[in-house]
């Protein structure tokens, strides 16, 4: 069953499970000590960007919780587990930042800052490459708070995966990352926005939510002027083999 809709949709909410919320718990008591970090502020400090930010260990555990749930019998298990990303979206987000462009904050309130991870803007035109190849992202709600949920475009994934596929025809997995795949990204995004309906995720301390590394994403306004809590997420995206992206 979930094979089948990560296949179909790109994305699985898992159920409730006790394990999933004991790390979720125990992630969201050092989230507070990780939020004195300078500089990771961003559109108007309404988005804590929190990148390799979480303490857990090799193992995935944090505060010695066991990193663990259903969703592990879906993905490829790391030898190692990067520190997770600590993403905290404040009431308010977006805001513009002085050096993002009009162009820029428009797609980000319009668009939900839509993205596909691993494809990193480079050099002032900030083209798009291949740098990491990520096995899968996992999602991990630290707090029940509903402003600014996750968004999702589902069956994006197939689109994106045709895309690229198309775009790698035939090259040495060795030299994917030294295409510009800028245009084949924006091509792909827009038929995605075409043809895709977008969906926000709503989950709680307890679940986790599994993407298909193609699957576009992103993060929706704030929308909720009543609720003034950050919202808080922890995201695992174990690098893998470049040969492996686009299966």
């Amino acid at each position: 069953m979930v094979a089948a809709t990560l296949a179909s949709d790109g994305f699985v909410v898992f159920p409730h499970d006790p394990a999933v919320r004991r790390w979720a718990d125990a992630a969201f008591d050092v989230a507070h000590d990780v939020l004195k970090r300078p500089g990771e502020r961003r559109h108007g400090g309404t988005w804590f960007v929190g990148v390799d930010a979480l303490p857990n260990a090799p193992d995935g555990s944090i505060g010695n919780v066991p990193l663990h749930g259903a969703w592990m019998d879906h993905v490829p298990r790391p030898c190692r587990w990067h520190r997770a990303q600590l993403s905290v979206v404040f009431p308010g987000y977006p805001q513009q930042d002085p050096n993002e462009t009009d162009a820029a904050h428009r797609y980000r309130v319009n668009r939900d800052a839509a993205h596909v991870d691993g494809l990193l803007p480079e050099g002032p035109a900030r083209r798009r490459h291949l740098r990491e190849p990520h096995s899968f992202v996992l999602g991990l709600p630290l707090d029940s708070v509903t402003a600014s949920p996750l968004v999702v475009w589902p069956g994006s994934h197939r689109i994106i995966g045709a895309a690229f596929t198309r775009a790698f025809a035939g090259l040495d997995p060795a030299h994917m990352a030294d295409v510009d795949v800028t245009d084949t990204y924006q091509s792909a995004r827009r038929d995605v926005f075409a043809h895709c309906a977008r969906q926000e995720i709503i989950a709680v301390p307890g679940q986790a939510i599994l993407l298909h590394r193609h699957l576009l994403h992103g993060v929706s306004p704030w929308g909720d002027h009543t609720i003034t809590t950050a919202r808080m997420m922890a995201y695992f995206r174990p690098i893998g083999a470049m040969k492996n992206w686009l299966n």
